[in-house]
């Protein structure tokens, strides 16, 4: 499917969607650039890696595909630097959290980018911990904008679906609400029930059973990269938070009033919703 491709930032992410189209045969050589030294020294250990640049720039010349896998904040400014370097016919694409204002910006820019949003991964971060089956039957948002070439956007479905996606095509404005409620949310539930607990009496953690450990796992994630998601995606979850809140108070309504039926109703309902996933 491609020549080469350039995986700027060789995380979780990026080393798993390599090592993925490496094993699948879509495509022949992998490029690979990190800020960080001793994230280089590792890819060049790594079988998935063909070359290893310490420019992002020389990472990505002749490559037919780049990918941006860096923190949402930086996807912009990468590919500002990289543009002068990319083949005219190069697709840029990123795995960034959030869409609306990276498509806005990207926009500006003198290169073939259409955005995407894989929802793989886990707490865990880094090349370590890359799997050839992380996105395997994960939904993959691909968010083009009007005037995006149709063979283009097509291209890029074909690449997610290929490594074992179910590809989503909406809107960045779309995609942001979605993810507001679906995944952004639930991180800060559960970072906040993290930081509630810790302020209580700390030898509770140790009679704690497997359902805190479950429902407080997402928060265990790197907390400068979800700052940077809050950041940018602001609005649509201060929507969602504000509708959670409402649900959190129409059940603490019906406790305080009894009303056995309503807390069965709503319990019920969660579950229901649970089991669905």
């Amino acid at each position: 499917m491609f020549q080469q491709i350039s995986i700027l930032g060789p995380g979780l992410l990026g080393a798993s969607l390599a090592l993925t189209m490496k094993k699948r045969g879509l495509c022949q050589r992998v490029h690979s650039w990190s800020r960080r030294s001793e994230t280089r020294a590792q890819a060049m250990q790594a079988d998935w890696c063909n070359a290893v640049f310490d420019q992002a720039s020389a990472a990505c010349e002749g490559s037919d595909l780049v990918v941006v896998c860096t923190p949402v904040e930086t996807i912009v400014p990468l590919i500002e630097q990289i543009a002068p370097s990319l083949r005219p016919d190069a697709l840029v694409t990123d795995v960034g959290s959030t869409k609306k204002l990276i498509s806005r910006e990207a926009q500006g820019i003198a290169v073939n980018f259409i955005g995407s949003h894989p929802m793989a991964g886990s707490e865990l971060k880094g090349m370590g911990h890359a799997s050839h089956n992380l996105f395997d039957d994960a939904a993959c948002f691909v968010t083009p904008l009007d005037g995006d070439r149709e063979s283009e956007i097509v291209r890029l479905q074909n690449l997610w679906q290929a490594i074992g996606m179910r590809v989503v095509t909406t809107t960045p404005e779309k995609h942001d609400e979605i993810v507001a409620h679906i995944s952004h949310l639930p991180h800060l539930l559960a970072s906040c029930l993290c930081g509630y607990l810790a302020g209580m009496d700390a030898n509770w953690k140790s009679l704690a059973g497997g359902g805190l450990r479950d429902t407080t796992r997402i928060a265990a994630g790197d907390s400068t990269l979800w700052n940077q998601i809050l950041e940018q995606n602001r609005e649509e979850i201060l929507q969602a938070i504000d509708g959670f809140e409402s649900e959190l108070q129409a059940l603490k309504g019906a406790l305080l009033d009894k009303k056995t039926s309503e807390l069965i109703a709503r319990l019920e309902r969660g579950k229901q919703f649970r089991d669905s996933l």
